[in-house]
């Protein structure tokens, strides 16, 4: 069986990981699995920070991975290795035989149908690899510290500017006879720094994150916003406990999509641990909320031909009129629930809430007086009950105007009620990352201070 080599050309690279999927599966068979399916990874990186003006950290990776799971009936065993050699397949194959005759049966344990495999494996303009060398990753980051640095003169220290380059090969088989693969790439520039006056520190931090190194923001643009942000929150306040608007930003408000996706997972349900279990087709959002998943988006950062099972992806609505439509499943959930997967192994890929028509400034106006919540902090997220409790910072705005910065608070609530109490979706949707949304207008929530 070959060795990888990662410095490789991708197709060369790809084919091989096929082989090694392929021998693995046939290795499987061979000692009495009935089903097998495994995934093989070949990747390459580059992460260097820079701190105060000098390089801090430097690390290149270059990573080979293999996962097997085998299945004797409904027994189930896993393995994986680092180590791609004939024995270390051989043997990480063995293990997962050994593992799966000692598991009892479970009558769902097992691969997705085989009708619902990826019949196609379509080009999604993943792979944009940058090459990129220590001294031009050095200079990004330091010209993106040093604008931060010198943005304010209240910027007193840096917690570093970091530069993140990785792609490579992933290939996924099982014994249906699929294998499939592809190559992917992402980069990401990000900075956080301290600022401090006489009413004490802040810290606040900026990044930028994409398939293509140049999507990137400049790296002044990623300073500046972090030293914008950071300064903005000195002089922040306490306030004393009341009833308000909460008017969450838009990357704060990925987290809110978060706990959706997390209460309508397939093992929250079949657990019966979700504040949403039995909700399927009932208002879960006023009616004009929109929330989708677009798995097949050109070049997005969670685009993916199929998911961790096989299974082809497609788009499709979770909540449209306010409607929950659909779970978030996979097979051994969807056997659970009596369900069928929804090619959501591995998880949702490019989420969106549509916005509306408002900016952050007209959401602001619409709040009147409330709470931007900027920063949440803590795991005060009950996905079994639904309450919502975490520490918070932000702004308090008065005619829809900000005052003044504030931290050290809680902004509590349920998220059903929080879910329903959705007044409105802003435009404000630049945030990177994979999930798309907008500043969300809450009605209603408690704010504990003072």
């Amino acid at each position: 069986m070959p060795e990888i080599n990662p410095a490789g050309d991708i197709p060369a690279r790809k084919a091989r990981l096929e082989q090694i999927v392929a021998d693995l599966l046939a290795e499987a068979k061979r000692q009495g699995a009935s089903q097998a399916e495994a995934g093989a990874s070949s990747d390459d990186g580059l992460s260097l920070t820079v701190r105060l003006g000098e390089v801090e950290t430097i690390e290149r990776t270059r990573d080979n991975a293999l996962g097997v799971t085998v299945y004797f009936g409904h027994r189930k065993g896993s393995a994986s290795t680092s180590d791609f050699s004939v024995e270390a397949v051989r043997e990480t194959v063995e293990a997962a035989c050994r593992i799966a005759r000692q598991t009892q049966e479970d009558p769902c344990a097992g691969l997705a149908d085989a009708a619902l495999m990826a019949q196609e494996i379509p080009d999604l303009d993943l792979y944009h690899p940058w090459g990129i060398g220590v001294e031009q990753a050095e200079a990004l980051a330091l010209e993106c510290e040093t604008a931060a640095r010198d943005a304010d003169e209240r910027i007193t220290n840096s917690e570093g500017a970091t530069l993140n380059s990785h792609d490579g090969v992933h290939v996924y088989g099982n014994s249906h006879g699929f294998i499939g693969g592809y190559p992917s790439s992402r980069h990401s520039l990000s900075c956080a720094v301290v600022a401090e006056d006489a009413s004490g520190m802040q810290r606040d931090y900026w990044y930028t994150v994409a398939r293509r190194p140049g999507d990137l923001d400049a790296p002044e643009v990623v300073g500046l916003k972090a030293a914008e942000r950071t300064t903005a929150r000195l002089g922040a306040r306490r306030l004393d406990t009341r009833q308000a608007p909460v008017l969450f930003r838009a990357d704060v408000a990925v987290g809110l999509l978060r706990s959706l996706i997390g209460a309508i997972r397939g093992a929250s349900l079949y657990r019966r641990a979700s504040f949403l279990l039995d909700h399927l087709n009932r208002q879960v959002f006023p009616d004009f909320v929109h929330i989708h998943e677009n798995p097949l988006l050109p070049g997005g950062l969670a685009s993916a031909p199929f998911d961790n099972e096989g299974v082809a992806t497609r788009s499709r609505d979770l909540v449209s009129e306010g409607v929950l439509r659909g779970y978030v499943l996979d097979h051994y959930s969807a056997c659970r629930l009596g369900m069928q997967t929804t090619g959501n192994a591995g998880g949702v890929r490019n989420l969106t809430i549509d916005s509306g028509d408002l900016d952050r400034h007209g959401l602001m106006e619409a709040m009147d007086t409330g709470l931007i919540v900027t920063e949440v902090m803590g795991q005060g997220v009950n996905i079994v009950t639904g309450d919502y409790s975490r520490g918070a910072a932000g702004f308090w705005v008065e005619q829809g105007q900000v005052q003044y910065p504030v931290q050290e608070i809680t902004v509590a609530g349920n998220l059903r009620d929080m879910f329903l109490g959705l007044r409105a979706v802003g435009t404000d949707t630049d945030v990177p990352g994979s999930t798309r949304t907008g500043s969300w207008l809450i009605e209603r929530m408690t704010i504990a201070g003072e």
